[in-house]
C-alpha cells in the first residue's frame, strides 16, 4: 500500500514539508509506503483544454504532471498539501492538479484523498474546500481528522509550535491508513462499486 503526497509549496523544508513529514511518520508506523513530491517551485502551466490527452493518454505538456501521473495511478491514496495564497491554494499546485486529474483516464474510484492547508492565519478552510473538490469529482473517499486539516505558521519551522495542527495531521494519517486498509479488504471481498454509463448534460439541452 502506498500514499503519494504532493507538496505545493515552493519553500524547501518549510511548514508544508514539516506538516507532511508528520503524516509520513504515521504512515510508516502503519506499514504504508510513502513518496513526497514537491512541485511548488516548478514551472507548471495551466490546462489549455486542447483535448490531446484524450487521444494520447497523457498531457500535451510533458512536465511534472506526466511524471506524477504513473505514481498517482499506482498509489492507494493521495495527499494534496498547499500553503495559502490570497485565501486559496498555490496556483502552481492548482495547475498541476487540474491537468493531472483531467489528463489521466485510469479509474480513481476508492483511492483515498486528503487535503492539507498551511497558513499564517486565514484562508485554510477555503483552501481545504478547494482541494477536496478534486477527490469528490473522482469517486475518491475523503479522509477526515479531528478538525479541518490545517496547520499554522509563517516563518520556517513555525508549524512545530502548532500542537493542535500537528495532532490533526497525525490523526488524519491514521484515519487515512485505516480507510486504505479497509477499502483493500472490501475490494477483495466485494470488488468496486458498480458504475452506470456516464450521463453528461448541460444547461441548454
Amino acid at each position: 500500500m502506498k500514499v503519494l503526497l504532493i507538496n505545493g509549496s515552493p519553500r524547501i523544508g518549510g511548514n508544508t514539508s514539516l506538516a507532511l513529514e508528520e503524516m509520513v511518520k504515521i504512515f510508516r508506523e502503519e506499514g504504508i509506503e510513502t513518496e513526497v513530491v514537491q512541485v511548488g517551485q516548478k514551472a507548471i502551466r495551466g490546462c489549455i483544454a486542447c483535448g490531446t490527452c484524450a487521444k494520447t493518454g497523457k498531457c500535451v505538456f510533458d512536465d511534472a504532471v506526466n511524471e506524477i501521473a504513473p505514481k498517482f495511478k499506482e498509489a492507494d491514496g493521495l495527499v494534496a498539501a498547499s500553503p495559502v495564497y490570497y485565501g486559496s491554494a498555490n496556483a502552481t499546485l492548482v495547475a498541476l492538479l487540474d491537468r493531472l486529474f483531467y489528463s489521466t483516464s485510469f479509474d480513481k474510484t476508492m483511492k483515498v484523498g486528503a487535503a492539507l492547508a498551511i497558513a499564517r492565519r486565514g484562508g485554510c478552510s477555503a483552501t481545504f474546500d478547494e482541494l477536496n473538490k478534486y477527490f469528490t469529482i473522482s469517486g475518491m473517499p475523503v479522509a477526515s481528522s479531528q478538525y479541518w486539516n490545517s496547520v499554522h505558521g509563517l516563518a520556517k519551522g513555525d508549524a512545530e509550535k502548532d500542537g493542535e495542527g500537528l495532532q490533526t495531521v497525525r490523526t488524519l494519517a491514521r484515519n487515512m491508513s485505516f480507510l486504505i486498509k479497509s477499502i483493500a479488504l472490501g475490494k477483495e471481498k466485494y470488488g468496486l462499486p458498480e458504475k452506470e454509463p456516464r450521463i453528461s448534460t448541460h444547461f441548454i439541452r
